[in-house]
């Protein structure tokens, strides 16, 4: 038996933070188309059940194609189950606008609720999740009862601890979950696939989102693919995003020109595919008359990806004793930085910008 677990779909999200209006749109489009080939590729792979730990959509405020196609998705793969569980962006509004429920959504409710399939004629899959909420947050470890003949697999959405949290509903303590029978803890709620021993029976599970949608999302998302036999479970993480994002340092210490910086930057993005989300960031220490201009580094750069941020985080390389006894105009203002009250950061951006000043070059 196969099983997909997924979670933090974030469906019709805004996507406004980086990009363009028109960019927007599209990747808000490709969320969606990504959710379809997820269930396209489970149809094809013999997926009985795909497990969403939380967060299909990203608010309440759903927009009627989204809903539909999700709806379309579910009543148009009848032969596989989906098993449906509330994170914390969502309430119910997808299930309400629903105009029925249908057979093969199945939801997890808030306390524990289970979901049997039969594998072969010694082994038995139960899955069993329960959405949290402030009531029942910190009960729900007492009354998880699993059977230790079952393959248990148990869905949940949160941040994981190694203890309860008082004032926090969405925390999951791991600790307070072993020795459950759990072979596989399927959870949502962090962004970055991970996997871990849980006890000396199961193992916990986070698969990340489908699809990164910010600079705080980079690298590979997918999805979780699980086959069940002779009782045991394994599991690989499935790459599957259409884009991926990629937040990319380019050390510049010691180079003096643009020129330089650009053969840098070329050789450290070379293999990234054209239709990534990069984000470029300058490190390193350069020095005062280093010739490194950002805005031709975008234009030189932007058209090679679908889309691209360059931030400078560069430190100035200025040693204050060259200056100490420099008669010049530039050392009477080196000088009188150093024992400026400022940042290193505030400082580094003075002396650049004074000593282009000071070279006659556009400000």
């Amino acid at each position: 038996m196969k099983i997909i677990h997924c979670s933090d779909l974030h469906l019709d999200s805004k996507m406004e933070a980086n990009l363009t209006r028109e960019q927007a749109k599209e990747r808000k489009r490709e969320l969606l188309a990504t959710f379809e080939r997820m269930v396209t590729y489970a149809q094809e792979k013999g997926v009985r059940a795909i497990l969403i730990a939380g967060d299909l959509f990203d608010t309440t405020r759903i927009s009627k194609m989204a809903l539909h196609l999700v709806e379309d998705q579910i009543t148009g793969h009848p032969d596989i189950d989906f098993l449906y569980l509330k994170g914390n962006h969502e309430k119910d509004f997808f299930l309400s606008n629903l105009d029925q429920i249908p057979a093969n959504l199945k939801v997890f409710g808030d306390s524990w609720t289970r979901f049997s399939y039969p594998l072969d004629e010694e082994h038995r899959l139960t899955v069993t999740g329960v959405e949290l909420t402030a009531d029942n947050s910190r009960n729900i470890y007492d009354s998880l009862v699993l059977s230790q003949d079952d393959v248990n697999i148990v869905v949940l959405h949160g941040q994981e601890s190694q203890y309860d949290a008082k004032d926090k509903t969405e925390v999951i303590n791991i600790r307070a979950l072993q020795n459950k029978y759990i072979d596989y803890l399927a959870l949502g709620h962090i962004h970055e696939y991970k996997y871990q021993k849980l006890d000396n029976r199961g193992s916990y599970c986070y698969s990340g989102c489908l699809e990164g949608r910010g600079f705080d999302e980079t690298g590979e998302k997918g999805f979780v693919l699980l086959e069940i036999e002779g009782g045991e479970i394994t599991s690989a993480f499935v790459p599957f995003a259409s884009r991926t994002l990629y937040e990319i340092p380019v050390d510049i210490t010691g180079l003096h020109t643009t020129t330089e910086i650009v053969q840098r930057v070329d050789d450290v993005v070379a293999g990234i595919d054209p239709g990534s989300l990069v984000k470029i960031v300058l490190t390193g220490e350069i020095d005062m008359d280093t010739d490194k201009d950002i805005t031709y580094l975008y234009k030189r750069f932007a058209s090679q990806f679908y889309f691209l941020k360059i931030y400078d985080k560069t430190k100035l390389a200025v040693n204050y004793e060259d200056y100490r006894y420099d008669q010049s105009l530039k050392g009477e203002f080196i000088r009188i930085l150093e024992k400026a009250d400022l940042s290193p950061e505030e400082k580094d951006a003075v002396i650049l910008t004074g000593i282009r000043a000071l070279s006659g070059e556009e400000l």
